[in-house]
Parts: C-alpha cells; sequence; structure tokens
C-alpha cells in the first residue's frame, strides 16, 4: 500500500513537472512568434482635430501643424550616450576616455525586428534617446553643483535622465529632453524605476549653471530663456494675462521661481513657472483614458499615445492658439528633427510595458483595516478598484461644464476644490483635472497636481488647509506659507484610522 502510495505521489510529481516545463516551452515560443504590427500614422490631421479635450475658451484651443508640415521634418538619428557620474564615482580617466569615441549611430533597424520583446527594446532606446544636447559637462562634475542640488545617485553611481553625448571626437556635451529625463525616478537604496514620477532636481541643476552664466552675459533675458528651454507662457486671451506677472518680475526673481520647482515637479510647455506640473508616473499609462493633469488629450488607442509622444518632444511649440502664436512662422523643416512613426510605435509599446517594482509594503492588519476605511469613506467612487480611478474629468471650481462635455467625455460632475491656476490659467486649461489612479503611490511623491506636499501623510493632514500651513512639497519662489486647499476627503478621519488608510494605500 504504501509502495502505491510514493509511486502515485511520484507520477503526480511528474505530470507537474512535465506541465510546467511545457507551459514554460509555451511562453518561449509566443515570446519567439513574428511580430508584425500594422504602425498607425502618427500625424493624422483629423485624428489630431478631435485628440485633445478643448480649452475653456474653444476659440483657444491649440490647433497642430499640418500632416503635410510634420512629414518634411527629417527624422532623427539617435547616437549612442554615455552616463553622468557623481564626482567620487567618476572611473579615472573617465573624460579622457570619452573624448576618444567617435559619434556612433543606435538607431533601431526596425525592419530586422521579429517578435514584439524587439520592438519593446527599440522602444526603450528611443525612452532614453536625448533630443538636445547643450555644454555643460563642467557643470556635471562640478562637486558644488552635486552638493547644493543634491540628486539622487542610482546603485551605479550614475545621475538618471541626463547623459554625456558626443557631437564629434573630443567634443562632448550633455543630452537632455528624452522621456527618461523627467520619468525615472532613484529610490533610497539606488533601484531606479523607469517611467515613473522622476525625483531628479532639473530645475535647481539647470538654474546652478544658469546662475553663472548670467553674471557674465550681456544679454541676460536671452540666455535665461535659453538656459531654461521655456518660451513665454503669454495668454493675451486672459485679462490679466498670467505672463504680465513675470514680466514685472526681476531676472532674480525669475531664476529663484525656477529653481524653487522640487524633484517631481516639472516646467514644462504651455504651464507656468508660477504653477508647475507634477511630473506624471507613466506606468499604468495603458489603462489610463486622458493625460496630463488637466485631461488635455484623449487615450483612445495606442496612435493617440505616440501623437501625444510627438507632441511633447517637440512638437506642439508650434500650435497655434487661436491668433497667438509661439513662433511667429514656422521654421523650415528642414531644420527641425521628429521620431519616425516606427520610432513611436515602439516607444509607445515600451511605455505599455513599463511594470511596477515590488512592492515592500504588505498587506498587514493595520492595511486591511485601511481597506475597511477606505471603503466607508466612499473612496472607491473616484478611485475604483481595480486601476484606482475612474478615469473621469472633474471640474475645478469656476468652471461649468458646457452640456456637449457631457456626451463627448466621461466627467464627474463633482469638483474637490482644488487649486485652479492650472486648470483655468494655463494653455493646458480645459476646465478639469483628472481624477488620478493610486496604484504605486508608495513610491510616488510630491503629491496634488504641481507637488504641493511631500508624503500620504502630509497630503491627509488637516492642517494643510490653513494658511499658515508650510508646504512639505512645491511653494512657490519666496513663499513661507499657504493653504493646500481642497480634496477634503480623509481628512477629519481619527489618527488610528488615518494610519490605516495610508497603510492601505501604500500596499496598492
Amino acid at each position: 500500500m504504501q509502495n502505491r502510495i510514493v509511486k502515485l505521489v511520484a507520477l503526480i510529481f511528474c505530470a507537474l513537472v512535465g506541465m510546467i516545463a511545457w507551459d514554460a516551452i509555451g511562453q518561449a515560443q509566443k515570446s519567439e512568434v513574428t511580430f508584425s504590427p500594422s504602425i498607425p500614422k502618427t500625424w493624422d490631421d483629423e485624428a489630431l482635430a478631435s485628440l485633445e479635450v478643448p480649452l475653456t475658451d474653444p476659440s483657444r484651443s491649440p490647433v497642430h501643424v499640418s500632416s503635410e508640415f510634420y512629414y518634411r521634418i527629417p527624422v532623427m538619428k539617435i547616437y549612442k550616450s554615455y552616463p553622468i557620474y557623481a564626482p567620487d564615482k567618476e572611473p579615472p580617466g573617465y573624460l579622457e576616455w570619452l573624448k576618444q569615441q567617435e559619434p556612433q549611430e543606435i538607431t533601431p533597424d526596425f525592419a530586422k525586428l521579429k517578435t514584439e520583446a524587439d520592438w519593446i527594446k527599440a522602444g526603450e532606446i528611443v525612452f532614453d534617446a536625448p533630443t538636445q544636447a547643450v555644454a555643460g559637462a563642467e557643470t556635471m562634475r562640478d562637486p558644488l553643483m552635486w552638493k547644493e542640488t543634491r540628486p539622487p545617485v542610482a546603485a551605479d553611481g550614475t545621475k538618471v535622465g541626463s547623459r554625456y553625448t558626443i557631437s564629434k571626437r573630443g567634443e562632448i556635451r550633455v543630452g537632455l529632453a528624452g522621456c527618461i529625463f523627467c520619468h525615472a525616478r532613484v529610490l533610497p537604496d539606488g533601484t531606479v524605476i523607469r517611467g515613473a514620477q522622476g525625483n531628479v532636481p532639473n530645475a535647481r541643476v539647470n538654474t546652478y549653471g544658469l546662475r553663472k552664466r548670467l553674471a557674465t552675459a550681456q544679454d541676460q533675458r536671452s540666455l535665461l530663456g535659453e538656459g531654461l528651454r521655456m518660451p513665454n507662457e503669454s495668454m493675451p486671451w486672459l485679462k490679466p494675462d498670467p505672463q504680465e506677472r513675470l514680466n514685472q518680475m526681476t531676472l532674480e526673481e525669475i531664476v529663484a521661481a525656477r529653481a524653487a520647482v522640487p524633484p517631481g515637479v516639472s516646467l514644462r510647455q504651455h504651464t507656468s513657472t508660477l504653477y508647475p506640473p507634477q511630473i506624471s508616473d507613466l506606468i499604468g499609462l495603458k489603462e489610463r483614458r486622458y493625460f496630463d493633469h488637466t485631461g488635455l488629450v484623449r487615450h483612445r488607442t495606442i496612435a493617440d499615445l505616440m501623437r501625444y509622444a510627438a507632441l511633447v518632444q517637440g512638437m506642439e511649440r508650434f500650435s497655434r492658439f487661436g491668433d497667438f502664436t509661439l513662433v511667429g512662422s514656422l521654421p523650415d523643416p528642414a531644420t527641425l528633427q521628429r521620431y519616425s512613426d516606427e520610432m513611436l510605435y515602439a516607444l509607445a509599446l515600451y511605455l505599455y510595458s513599463l511594470k511596477p517594482p515590488p512592492n515592500p509594503n504588505k498587506f498587514n492588519t493595520l492595511a486591511e483595516r485601511g481597506q475597511k476605511v477606505f471603503a466607508r469613506e466612499g473612496c472607491a467612487a473616484c478611485h475604483t478598484p481595480p486601476l484606482y480611478t475612474n478615469n473621469k474629468l472633474t471640474p475645478v471650481d469656476g468652471f461649468t461644464p458646457p452640456k456637449e462635455h457631457f456626451e463627448q467625455f466621461s466627467i464627474l460632475p463633482l469638483s474637490v476644490g482644488t487649486d485652479t491656476n492650472l486648470a483655468l490659467r494655463s494653455r493646458k486649461g480645459t476646465g478639469y483635472y483628472k481624477v488620478p489612479s493610486l496604484r504605486g503611490v508608495w513610491y510616488r511623491g510630491p503629491f496634488e497636481h504641481n507637488g504641493s506636499v511631500a508624503t500620504l501623510e502630509d497630503w491627509f493632514d488637516p492642517r494643510r488647509l490653513r494658511d499658515d500651513y508650510v508646504p512639505t512639497g512645491f511653494r512657490g519662489a519666496g513663499v513661507k506659507t499657504r493653504a493646500v486647499k481642497g480634496h477634503p476627503f480623509g481628512l477629519d478621519l481619527s489618527v488610528e484610522d488615518r494610519q490605516a488608510l495610508i497603510a492601505f494605500l501604500k500596499t496598492l
């Protein structure tokens, strides 16, 4: 009898091993299946016309350049770039070695890609590729810059986001503005989360070098615009125009305002130095229906993500807002560069593939209690599981959605009372904020659409509603105290319930 049992167990074990092996073989074969994508046209005039939610003044909604203009722009080439090390981590002789390198093109050959995994890997190359190169290698190696701006250092001793580029042998520049420039986060142990809300102090690093150059520049205002890569922030159809306040500020005040932008918040095209937006987390992007904090861009298909990436990486600066433009007449397209449709498709596949890192926060007794608080307080009405967002737009105070919006877009007819500047006084101002997902909040921060609070504990601190509150995230230049208003939900919980709710949220 005992021998029969032993034999039966052995048979079952062998069967399970066989099933696992067969599944592994099947997965391996699946990953090797030839992938023949049908790549959509990125710059489709009709699709672009319906891509965005209208601005609060629909007559000022952006009109983008024509497909005829876009496809006359030469496709960019991607060249090998090199890591920037913290001063005490740089290998001996590294700079001299870099000076001996020749430019090396690494643009993916899309005709040779066979599997979906190949396309995703190509998309990673696009994600990492700098789209601008500027002087500044000396600043990147300046120990005082590292001391004053405190960039987080990855486990391999490198600065995340920007890299050295070689334009010709002996000429080292700093490559900026690729996707990874904003969307990569360094955890305390040096782990890098690609695609996450970044925490590199790019604005502080930028203004550190800029201050040195301003001291000797003859045309300081021209240098200010060049050094921070920010065009004017005018909205002349508003009275007063937000740009008027900036025009009244001294150069020192403008530089201080931009240096006050903390890690996790970004100076972005069509926003404002005075109320810059929080950097978005791109992990889980595939499931989101609106992009940008104001829900400006609709996400209907992978082609919309491709269009959005093309806009963010340079094309939106040529958009027209009624009779207002940033550039006057359009430049010769031959002087510009763009991603190919294949690059953008690969990039979109890569973004769709991003996964969160392993969560160190376990679902324990405290988190279980917090889950019950989450349900009891009705949090799921907006932050609906399993995505922990209902993927809707919520209007801000002072904006009444037109009736047709309720048919065209997914709208939650409820304002949570947050600051309205980004939604009403920027060129991304739709009058809405999108309901954010709560997944991954354990590695994110600062929070709120302009990053006013550093942690979840700060977000659920009822003192943030007071005018004497000291914001732990973005304050604004020269601001010592200000209220961080809006989203009162959860502020009246007991200390115990608040701790339990935060414990639960950190497990998501």
